[in-house]
């Protein structure tokens, strides 16, 4: 009996991370097609951005140990650090600035899996996805159709791009908490301010620290908003 219980268990997490390489091999997949075809630098960026950041999504989903995610986050940020240096994905350092943004958008996932995917889960996928989606159609929405500009710390923003990211940020959070438990009213009284934060973080964090913040204040805002209401 244990050695069968052994079998099931190896045959499940095979299927686990075979699901979740599956992902990532479409996501890389499609960049390079679109860095072949010279798309724009910043489509390629965020098409790695927003495919990546579903990973915990899908990881949640799938019930992936916490010890593979932190793994596996952990490689990631070793290789967005690495990359930095020596160029190892061009698709996402081709944008014209040179930041640790990768790398920071790594680590916030691994510190959001390791405090929070063996009780809590949902807030450390609030984090990726605020972070991912959000930030993917602030740029994306910013670029086609920002007008209104204004700089911070180097930083060049549109109020177009900034409230893309509220929006996408709410409908992200919400969404998660109509998967856990229902959307509720007083959600919203969580959602906006989270969102909104959010946006503010992502256009005034310099040099790609918006990576590490919006997760991390995200996650961590919502847990305690969510526990208050």
């Amino acid at each position: 009996m244990p050695i069968t219980s052994d079998i099931s268990q190896t045959t499940t997490l095979a299927i686990q991370i075979g699901a979740v390489l599956t992902w990532l091999g479409l996501v890389f997949l499609t960049s390079e097609i679109l860095h072949r075809l010279k798309q724009d630098p910043e489509l390629v960026r965020k098409v790695v951005h927003i495919g990546t950041g579903n990973v915990l999504l899908i990881s949640w989903w799938l019930h992936i140990p916490t010890w593979l995610c932190i793994t596996a986050g952990v490689t990631f940020s070793a290789i967005a650090l690495a990359s930095h240096r020596i160029n190892i994905l061009p698709m996402l350092d081709d944008v014209g600035r040179k930041t640790y943004g990768v790398f920071y958008y790594a680590l916030s996932i691994t510190i959001l899996v390791t405090l929070l995917w063996e009780n809590y889960p949902q807030y450390a996928v609030i984090g990726a996805m605020v972070m991912s989606w959000g930030d993917g159609m602030a740029a994306l929405i910013g670029k086609r159709f920002g007008t209104h500009i204004f700089v911070h710390l180097g930083n060049k923003r549109s109020y177009e791009g900034s409230f893309a990211m509220f929006a996408t940020s709410l409908i992200v959070i919400l969404g998660i908490f109509g998967i856990t438990h229902g959307i509720q009213p007083r959600d919203l009284g969580v959602a906006i301010p989270v969102a909104a934060i959010a946006a503010l973080l992502e256009a005034y964090s310099p040099g790609g620290t918006d990576n590490l913040s919006v997760p991390l204040s995200s996650a961590a805002l919502s847990y305690v908003l969510q526990s208050f209401l």
